[in-house]
């Protein structure tokens, strides 16, 4: 479907890709890994479009549609949330004004046998089928869906877009870019602004569409659970692996193995063939076996490895002195935004040592109780801090809080004490400040560097409560082990607020879920947290459908359908019936047309574009009309059911 060939790219003399080769097939989910500045965004831009590489193409087929979702996109305010979702629904709106351009031409021409004028009538035909089928799309029920499933309420439709905060109003982006429904999906970090809800209903959507998906992310358990293939970028190369993430880190691992062996073959090689040149060197009886040696030397191509090896270096919070035996006790806290009340009657108690996840959608309240614990903000009831408790908190805003005109190295070294000091450029390289990072201005730095180096900087504070606010947002997955790492190490308390399940598995043992004005405790991890509200949820469904059945058999017994009612209702299954049949003659007429042009093709009767142009689509418009005739038969199935 998009084949990228010699792909290279350079930022001044130093080489991003050099001689990048793939192709993305339909249908593919493939995950595109590395650390950070591997090149990962980079190359969902040129493959977008908005970026060109210094040598090398992308080629696709000129009707393969893309959809491309930026970690961080400019928002458009111009009117309420479902308008703005409707806006994925344009190309409707441009077919109608191709077909009444169409009209217009047929109605002032006269030249009725003339090719251009049959031209012109099989071209209002395709329109006009299209359009047909596009009409029998439920556009407001697909919109509605999606919305919902993206974590929006039905009472957000009609509120102005302005009035959601950032990390909402890129949902809505994200909403516009499933419903245009692209042939391929780039997606970079989507997960960094949905709750875990979200991202789970995210995941079921991308695994069920149809078409390509390029993904970049930071959130294993997601990708784990979406892609099939993962592409890794590193020092410029690509190495491909048609396995899931899980399966990839084991092949991967055994690679670098593979490679660190060969490296050291090769360097002894190397001191062996230098030491013979040295020794040799002005002894005339071997000149000819030394510039031998020396031209060998010049040829060999050097094996580098792929990135240094971080795994092994442990982090330790500084621990203060012991706190007392309970750092928060909560009783009966509220906090409310004039009329809007965002909880109430929340009572708990976190003990010395214990690691707690607060989770739920977003706006349910997770960061305003943290900013309650935190004082920063009044609320109701009472909120105790424990005895001796030092609090360590990350908030999302904690990046802002830097000194600006100082380096990197140097806010880590103003924190740094004892046996860590030995230790600050192992830091910073784990936290990617490596090298000349580590000499750069806090102030040049993205909001992502800020935010870890935040983090970084919040390791060497002497705490004993820890409080995190959505960490792990803008750190690698490398990092982000590390981090947790520490985390299992820290003897004292943590808050953390995360939608990051592989992040919170192992880590927490109590789960604080926010939604409904309130705060419930789960006990056990992530995982089995999930696992309950899931088992929830599916009685709660059984309810339902048992409620539904009984008043179904209530109004059967009370009242049979009227003859008009019974009438109307048959119509309605020969409707469906009739739209089945023609569905499935279009599937016919176009797999017909699709199996003309292989043969063709096969046979090397042609090369003319428009053939290549032609299959590409009715191969596209083959799946639309095969999701038709499974939305369309479902339909008709559940109307016979009913009947």
């Amino acid at each position: 479907m998009i084949s990228i060939q010699n792909l290279k790219v350079e930022f001044g003399a130093q080489p991003l890709f050099h001689n990048i080769n793939y192709v993305i097939n339909k249908n593919e989910r493939i995950a595109l890994v590395g650390k950070n500045g591997a090149g990962k965004s980079t190359m969902l831009k040129i493959i977008a479009g908005l970026q060109q590489p210094t040598s090398g193409q992308v080629s696709k087929p000129s009707d393969v549609t893309i959809g491309y979702l930026p970690q961080q996109m400019r928002l458009v305010d111009e009117g309420t949330l479902r308008q703005e979702a409707a806006k994925a629904f344009e190309h409707v709106k441009e077919l109608d004004r191709e077909i009444d351009k169409i009209n217009h031409e047929i109605s002032v021409r006269t030249d009725y046998d003339s090719d251009e004028y049959q031209s012109l009538i099989e071209r209002l035909s395709l329109k006009t089928d299209i359009r047909t089928m596009m009409q029998s799309e439920n556009h407001e029920a697909e919109l509605e869906k999606t919305l919902l499933g993206l974590g929006f309420e039905r009472s957000d439709f009609d509120r102005h877009t302005s009035e959601f905060s950032g990390g909402w109003r890129m949902r809505i982006e994200i909403a516009k870019l499933l419903l245009r429904r692209p042939d391929v999906l780039l997606l970079d970090e989507p997960t960094n602004h949905l709750d875990i809800e979200s991202i789970q209903w995210l995941e079921t959507f991308l695994k069920n569409r149809r078409g390509a998906l390029l993904l970049v992310s930071h959130d294993r358990a997601f990708i784990d659970n979406v892609t099939t293939r993962t592409i890794e970028i590193s020092l410029g190369k690509i190495y491909d692996y048609q396995v899931n993430y899980s399966h990839f880190v084991e092949l991967r691992r055994e690679r670098l193995e593979q490679q660190r062996r060969a490296y050291e073959n090769q360097q002894k090689m190397i001191q062996d063939t230098e030491e013979f040149i040295e020794k040799f060197r002005y002894k005339a009886t071997k000149a000819v076996q030394v510039q031998s040696r020396i031209k060998q030397l010049a040829k060999v191509e050097r094996i580098e490895i792929d990135e240094v090896d971080n795994s092994r270096l442990r982090l330790k919070f500084n621990t203060a002195p012991r706190s007392g035996d309970y750092p928060v006790i909560a009783e009966d806290v509220s906090k409310s935004y004039g009329n809007l009340n965002v909880f109430s009657d929340v009572t708990f108690t976190i003990k010395r040592g214990e690691k707690v996840a607060f989770v739920g959608k977003n706006g349910a309240g997770k960061s305003t109780l943290v900013k309650c614990i935190m004082n920063e903000i009044p609320f109701g009831g009472s909120l105790k801090i424990g005895h001796n408790v030092k609090i360590g908190y990350f908030a999302q805003n904690q990046a802002q809080l830097l000194n600006q005109e100082i380096t990197v190295h140097d806010t880590i070294d103003y924190e740094a004490v004892g046996e860590i000091r030995s230790r600050i450029n192992d830091l910073l390289g784990a936290f990617m400040f490596g090298g000349e990072a580590s000499e750069k201005k806090v102030k040049v730095l993205s909001g992502g560097e800020k935010s870890r180096l935040a983090m970084l900087r919040l390791l060497l504070q002497p705490v004993n409560l820890l409080i995190l606010d959505e960490p792990t947002n803008h750190l690698d997955m490398r990092t982000k082990d590390i981090l947790k790492s520490a985390l299992l190490d820290f003897e004292g308390t943590v808050i953390v607020v995360s939608h990051d399940r592989d992040f919170l598995d192992g880590l927490v043992s109590k789960v604080y879920e926010f939604g409904d004005h309130k705060v419930k405790e789960h006990l056990g991890g992530i995982y089995h947290f999930l696992e309950k509200k899931r088992i929830q949820s599916l009685q709660e469904l059984e309810k339902k459908d048992k409620v539904v059945a009984h008043l179904q058999v209530k109004t059967a017994t009370a009242s049979k359908l009227s003859y008009q009612e019974q009438k109307e209702h048959e119509r309605t299954i020969r409707r469906a019936q009739k739209r089945v049949k023609l569905l499935e003659q279009q599937i016919a007429d176009i797999e017909g047309e699709i199996t003309e042009i292989e043969a063709q093709l096969s046979q090397g009767s042609t090369d003319a574009p428009e053939i290549f142009t032609r299959h590409a689509h009715l191969s596209h418009q083959l799946e639309d009309v095969m999701l038709q005739w499974e939305q369309a038969s479902e339909e008709l199935e559940n109307m016979e059911q009913s009947h």
